[in-house]
């Protein structure tokens, strides 16, 4: 009896660690998405990262989210034009 509950710790842990690091990966890849569209200018870094936040509330889905932070970063205050 002792082996099945020791298969199934190892099991929902392994499970667990997974979903875990796949939440991870998916918030840098987001964040480093947000941060590819600012540059160097540290107050676009800052507003990028407003808007991803703002997109997160949202719910905006992944599949939309390059396309959503695009139309973000073409409206920043700061752009010319």
């Amino acid at each position: 009896m002792l082996e099945y509950f020791i298969i199934a710790f190892a099991v929902i842990s392994g499970l667990y660690f997974h979903w875990w690091l796949m939440v991870r990966i998916r918030r840098w890849s987001n964040r480093d998405l947000a941060l590819s569209m600012a540059g160097e200018d540290q107050a676009r870094r800052e507003y990028m990262l407003a808007q991803l936040a703002e997109a997160q509330r949202s719910k905006v889905s992944r599949k939309e989210l390059e396309s959503w932070l695009q139309r973000a970063a073409d409206s920043y205050p700061g752009n010319s034009g």
